[in-house]
């Protein structure tokens, strides 16, 4: 595939304003998803009145806006480079010179390349003029981006923009976990105080005066109460006025006595000192004056850093803080905030819930995700197929953050692991198995050992005395009541397949621990034969294919044969011409039926076991996969035989790419057909952002994995089922890395990261 070069048409660092800092944060996340895929160059808007600054990569461009004659001479320029294949204006009123910015009109009508625009302000009351302006620009553009749903609808109604055209993607926000804020705001020098703050570059518009005084009655109650006002005055208001504004804000705090609880952070903060800040504050306050205001990039990155906000209301307010996800007060009315702020910092479950809620509300929004959505929209104006994310690193944090010492618990609360349900021999049993993937794809290392062991304790520990397992463990180590309410046929099959797996992997795992494992195998020959489901037969075969390849022959031979006749009279009990499978419905784990019958095939060369596993996998990837991406069946309706509804969107789960993913791997490494890991990639690409949402599954943050892809949201838990069926995933394409489709670029990794335990 042909590495294709953007061109961003932006204000851009070492300039200081806010849509300087988005493009560098997108350009970022861009390269950092898409190296490799992508060549990104800028060409930097100058400012008025002032000389360019020395370019220096990637900036390869400069662009005096505001001289009709250069940005005209720019676009020639543009249109004579054949390496550029797209361009990306970044669009602000008073970055182009002319009427309305008017200067841009003109550069854009001569451009010959496709080109994608974004208004980072859509005026809702426009004159004659700048509707005109606005509406020609958006009618060059191949796609036009907004970052508010009500700039959107203001394009489609006010600007008369096609809705096809237009494309909503959120602004950018960085993912930041502080876990001890005392001692953050220890080292800010605000220890044991409630902090609120604001952050940008200062002018009359920012309206932090009235933050100011609404501190005047806060401090009567919250005396140790300090506003942090971050940010040193906007370069354009400097060149103007000085420090005019900050000085009569300084002024406002001598006048009101408040010099203890008033501090000034005059200086441009580095992005790490920012999220610290925003880390360590209590109350967010977004006092700007101006109703009309679109986007603004601090308030979204305080709330992705779990702030709880009080804004005046202004569009992306309005969109943002509905639901309770933070407050919402008048203009220019500090006794409204006041109010706010002093009921907040006397009620912390509050402040606590809508910290929760300003998280869930941005991590859809991510540098990760927005970049993804970017690379979409760049594909859909070049007529492309959709470039994929790099993979990420196959770090263990959120494995080992999900494991304690007895073993891995099952649920989470978002990141955090939650004791209160307990323990699974399911998750236990396919922790184990991804270790030992990992030592074998990757390294073997104490940490991983020690992980594994665990992971075989604690099967052991669920071992009754006939060989067979109990699934359910109590945080106490007590066996739940579940195990006599629910059939554990499954889960019995799931052991089997962990252990044989493990004693396959014996190469890189201690003596004593295979020998534990093997141990735990023989007794489980004692009841393999008397399974009836068709998954738990299915994930018995797999772990005795494994096993055979540790200790051939012999016993396992045996059972693994007679089970495979079982699963096979399965198939032609419930197959005909339409319908190629062993059930009457598609449920969960599908792929371990098929990739049974093909191991069954390895195992005893007959050709009716790999006609069967092949017709029933191609069968499920009809019902999975569309030409562009894995579409896992909804576990809240299932497939059923005779269903002529369309399945809704929602519902998906790891567990199911994961599944789908190992068994074309074995499909892979038994046939030689390329098309298996054709759709190995297509598989994985789920997680990466490629589904209906066209977001991450996986948390760049954590490294686990987010529990389900609903219709409208990503499911913010992040428990162990997910996080271990992502880790497998992530795996298995270290050896779709070693076939030839891939570049050596692609097969660079980084060394394991541990975690916190």
């Amino acid at each position: 595939m042909k590495i294709r070069t953007l061109l961003f048409v932006t204000s851009y660092p070492p300039r200081e304003c806010g849509i300087a800092t988005f493009a560098q944060d997108l350009v970022n996340a861009m390269n950092k998803n898409f190296a490799g895929n992508l060549n990104i160059e800028i060409a930097a808007l100058e400012e008025s009145g002032k000389p360019a600054n020395i370019k220096e990569s990637p900036v390869t461009y400069s662009v005096n806006p505001f001289d009709i004659d250069n940005c005209i001479d720019f676009a020639q320029k543009i249109n004579e480079n054949d390496k550029i294949d797209l361009v990306c204006f970044e669009h602000e009123f008073g970055l182009y010179g002319g009427e309305y910015g008017h200067n841009l009109l003109a550069m854009l009508s001569l451009l010959d390349k496709p080109f994608v625009v974004r208004f980072h302000t859509v005026l809702p009351y426009p004159d004659i003029k700048c509707t005109k302006v606005v509406s020609l620009i958006s009618a060059l553009a191949a796609k036009v981006i907004v970052m508010t749903r009500s700039s959107a609808e203001l394009l489609t109604n006010v600007y008369r923009v096609p809705a096809e055209k237009i494309v909503h993607i959120p602004h950018g926000t960085h993912a930041h976990i502080v876990e001890d804020v005392p001692a953050l705001k220890k080292q800010y020098n605000v220890e044991g105080r409630m902090v609120l703050s604001t952050f940008g570059l200062l002018s009359e518009n920012k309206g932090v005066e009235t933050g100011i005084k609404a501190m005047k009655d806060i401090v009567k109650q919250y005396p140790d109460a300090i506003y942090l006002v971050l940010g040193k005055t906007h370069p354009v208001v400097y060149s103007r006025e000085g420090e005019k504004y900050r000085e009569s804000l300084e002024q406002l705090v001598r006048e009101l006595g408040l010099e203890n609880n008033v501090r000034f952070v005059n200086n441009y903060l580095s992005l790490r000192t920012l999220l610290d800040y925003l880390s360590l504050t209590d109350i967010y306050l977004f006092t700007s004056k101006d109703p009309h205001q679109a986007v603004s990039g601090t308030f979204v990155y305080a709330m992705s850093a779990g702030c709880a906000v009080i804004s005046t209301s202004f569009v992306q307010a309005r969109e943002m803080l509905e639901d309770g996800a933070g407050c919402l007060i008048d203009f220019n009315n500090p006794d409204q905030l006041a109010e706010n702020a002093i009921r907040l910092l006397s009620d912390p479950e509050l402040r606590g819930q809508m910290s929760q809620l300003a998280i869930e509300k941005t991590r859809s929004s991510i540098w990760e995700n927005v970049a993804i959505a970017h690379m979409s929209v760049i594909s859909d104006a070049l007529a492309e197929d959709r470039i994929l994310p790099n993979l990420p690193p196959p770090y263990l944090d959120h494995i080992d953050r999900m494991t304690d010492e007895f073993g891995m618990l099952q649920f989470s609360k978002h990141d955090i692991p939650d004791p209160a349900f307990g323990y699974t021999l399911d998750d236990n049993a396919r922790a184990l198995i991804a270790t030992c993937m990992y030592s074998a794809e990757l390294k073997s290392s104490s940490f991983v050992n020690s992980l594994a062991r665990k992971y075989i304790n604690f099967i052991g520990y669920c071992q009754k005395p006939s060989g067979k397992f109990l699934n359910y463990v109590d945080i106490d180590g007590a066996f739940n009541k579940m195990n006599d309410e629910v059939n554990l046929e499954d889960a019995n099959g799931r052991a089997v397949w962990a252990l044989g797996y493990t004693l396959a992997s014996h190469r890189n795992l201690p003596f004593d621990a295979v020998q534990e494992v093997l141990s735990m195998f023989r007794q489980c020959f004692n009841w393999m034969e008397s399974l009836n489901s068709p998954r738990a037969m299915a994930f018995t075969i797999k772990g005795l294919f494994y096993f055979l390849s540790y200790k051939p022959g012999g016993k396992a031979a045996e059972i693994l044969q007679r089970l495979a006749a079982k699963l096979y009279d399965h198939y032609k009990q419930e197959a005909d011409d339409t319908w190629h499978w062993y059930e009457s419905y598609l449920t969960y784990g599908n792929a371990v039926l098929p990739e049974a019958m093909m191991m069954a095939y390895q195992v005893t060369g007959t050709p009716a076991y790999r006609t069967t596993a092949e017709n029933t996998l191609a069968f499920l990837c009809s019902k999975t996969f569309t030409d562009s991406h894995m579409k896992v069946i909804s576990n809240k309706t299932w497939y059923h035989r005779h269903t002529t509804q369309q399945s809704e969107d929602g519902g998906e789960q790891s567990i199911e790419v994961a599944y789908t993913m190992l068994a074309l791997n074995t499909f892979y490494n038994t046939t030689k057909n390329n098309s298996y890991l054709e759709k190995m990639r297509l598989a994985f690409s789920w997680y990466l952002g490629n589904n209906h949402l066209k977001q991450l599954v996986y948390n760049p943050l954590t490294y686990g994995c987010y529990d389900g892809l609903e219709k409208n949201n990503i499911n913010q838990n992040q428990g162990a089922e997910s996080t271990v069926c992502y880790l497998i995933a992530r795996l298995l394409m270290e050896q779709w890395n070693k076939h030839k489709y891939v570049t050596p670029k692609q097969n660079s990794l980084e060394p394991v990261r541990l975690g916190f335990n």
